[in-house]
């Protein structure tokens, strides 16, 4: 008898007001999901072995003393991260990019530029379109081996990618009905 398995995805949660939504919004693209705490372990998160991992957004500034850090050995692991908001900020971050605190931030709709070719994330999705933002903190310097995809007015780099390694990162919050192309091609 054989035991049927189920693809899932791991939305690893650093805190952020939408974490249970982009849960929700994976599973409506056919795709199971599961929310875990950004402190999930390595062997938990293998164990479970998950398609693919999305890194929530958060309250917090990488800068602050105590914010949550980024997971060692996370980006190691074979498997597709996607890094939204504070979980791109995180990952950007701890492969060497340069992350700034802004003074105003960017809140609410703001207008996002796909960057040549837009890459596997953005490829085929309009040049210029509306998104939804809610970060006080942007990328200003992709880390090596990255390419920068987007920007908006106040990040210059709003999303990023290597896909030699699988490693990609949005700015904006694709899960909210505010980013009208949120579900991209899938």
């Amino acid at each position: 008898m054989s035991v049927a398995t189920t693809e899932e995805v791991l939305v690893l949660d650093f805190g952020g007001q939408y974490s249970q939504l982009i849960a929700r919004r994976i599973r409506e693209c056919g795709v199971f999901a599961e929310l875990l705490p950004i402190t999930a372990s390595t062997e938990e998160i293998l164990a479970r072995n998950p398609k693919a991992l999305v890194l929530s957004g958060g309250p917090a500034s990488i800068h602050d003393p105590g914010a949550p850090s980024f997971p060692e050995g996370l980006t190691e692991l074979g498997i597709p991260v996607l890094g939204i908001c504070y979980g791109m900020q995180a990952m950007a971050h701890s492969l060497g990019g340069r992350v700034v605190g802004a003074e105003s931030g960017e809140f609410g709709r703001t207008d996002l530029v796909v960057i040549g070719d837009g890459g596997t994330l953005l490829g085929g999705l309009p040049k210029e379109q509306t998104c939804w933002m809610s970060h006080r903190d942007s990328v200003h310097d992709a880390p090596e081996g990255f390419t920068p995809i987007a920007s908006s007015p106040g990040s210059p780099v709003a999303a990023l990618e290597n896909h030699e390694r699988r490693l990609y990162g949005i700015q904006f919050h694709p899960e909210v009905v505010h980013t009208p192309y949120g579900t991209g091609k899938f």
